[in-house]
């Protein structure tokens, strides 16, 4: 690739380069790698009940995977804006056959998207690589030793509140520089917990205890994270800061998304956590040739 002047790569040199997970590695180019989503819910904010027999997750699964997913993130429990908690149980009887056939089917990595120590624990035995909790791993007090213990590759993101609260009354000073301590925050307490540093990841959290505007100040400045050392995972796919800005709530917000992939790929964000794998991955291949000026090889 040459080395053009407008290269992201070129504006964020220390930014970290690969995630250690429980068993694989993922090392990190020019372009975000693609975190597929694999929600077998039925109340998801965009695609709630589409996937929630088993079947159906799987084939999702496998199919985002051959539209060049990097990581599949299997979800139990809705974290839309006051929707309704799950109870370990359930959330275990969603997700663990899909967790379970998906990791016999594939090698792209599994990720757990749950917040319960317990489901966790599960999963990673069942063959996910990675744990991913919109809370921080802050909410349920077992999780941080299941990390460790597992040596599960982590992703903690910020939230405001829980899903239940959040979007109340959102309210920062100061939103990138507030986040930011609170990453930091939780990455000097998993590192105190014994976690090893190279299997850390952190989320900003859009969408989560934050206005459209607090969204779209996030989107810009996310380069701004690389500072805490750590892979940045950001997942703005579909979320309703793209209807604003389109200025139309019933808008197909894909392409929206891929705009929003763009702008995080000129930044150096390391991980996109989307819906549509396929049409996000052909933007980002074309941002690619055309910012370095040269075609694939």
């Amino acid at each position: 690739m040459s080395n053009s002047l407008h290269h992201p790569l070129q504006f964020h040199p220390a930014r970290a380069t690969a995630w250690q997970l429980r068993s694989q590695r993922l090392e990190f180019g020019s372009v975000p790698r693609l975190m597929g989503i694999v929600n077998t819910t039925p109340d998801s904010f965009s695609d709630g009940g589409r996937f929630l027999e088993v079947e159906a997750a799987v084939a999702h699964g496998l199919q985002l995977a051959a539209d060049g997913a990097d990581i599949l993130d299997v979800g139990g429990e809705s974290t839309r804006p006051y929707s309704e908690a799950v109870d370990e149980e359930e959330e275990l009887r969603r997700v663990m056959p899909v967790v379970e056939r998906l990791a016999a089917q594939t090698d792209v990595p599994i990720s757990i998207d749950t917040s319960k120590a317990a489901v966790a624990r599960a999963a990673i035995a069942a063959g996910a690589q990675i744990i991913n909790d919109v809370t921080g791993l802050e909410g349920d007090a077992a999780m941080l030793a299941v990390a460790h213990e597992t040596g599960a590759g982590v992703c903690a993101m910020h939230m405001a509140g829980t899903p239940q609260t959040m979007q109340d009354n959102p309210h920062y000073e100061k939103v990138v520089s507030e986040i930011a301590s609170y990453l930091t925050k939780r990455l000097d307490a998993l590192l105190a917990a014994g976690i090893d540093p190279t299997k850390i990841s952190l989320d900003p959290g859009i969408g989560f205890g934050k206005t459209h505007e607090h969204n779209v100040t996030l989107m810009a400045n996310c380069y701004q994270f690389h500072e805490i050392g750590c892979p940045l995972l950001v997942g703005h796919s579909r979320k309703g800061f793209l209807a604003k800005v389109l200025d139309n709530k019933e808008a197909d917000r894909t392409a929206a998304t891929m705009g929003g992939a763009a702008a995080l790929a000129v930044q150096g964000v390391q991980v996109i956590r989307v819906h549509d794998v396929r049409p996000v991955r052909e933007a980002l291949l074309a941002f690619e040739a055309c910012l370095a000026g040269e075609l694939p090889s």
